[in-house]
């Protein structure tokens, strides 16, 4: 399952390069995913969804979190779109994808720590 989830290459890569502070960047990214979790929730327009949406889909993409960023992707694409219709549904699938890799992030690094 966590193949549909995470990219282990780029898991692999990180942790070459990053060595003894690959935990640390985990637990950033845990960190800052749960504030832009909160700031989607209460984006107050479409520009401020799409901007967080993009920020949230690079750390995602560059975490290699496959389709938590593919969904960041899609409602950033929607909140260019004139209406918001449907937009929480896609929040929704965002909030379920994160609750999905939160703990597998976690096992990672709970089996590289240092």
């Amino acid at each position: 399952m966590a193949e549909v989830h995470l990219d282990h290459d780029v898991l692999s890569a990180l942790r070459e390069v990053m060595e003894d502070e690959y935990p640390v960047l985990l637990d950033t990214f845990l960190a800052d995913s749960e504030a832009r979790l909160s700031q989607l929730h209460h984006a107050v327009n479409a520009f401020e969804l799409g901007m967080v949406a993009h920020s949230f889909k690079g750390s995602s993409s560059n975490m290699g979190a496959i389709r938590l960023a593919e969904l960041c992707n899609q409602l950033e694409q929607r909140a260019k779109e004139p209406s918001l219709g449907g937009i929480e549904k896609l929040v929704a699938e965002i909030d379920s994808e994160f609750a999905i890799v939160r703990p597998l992030y976690k096992e990672e690094r709970e089996r590289f720590h240092c």
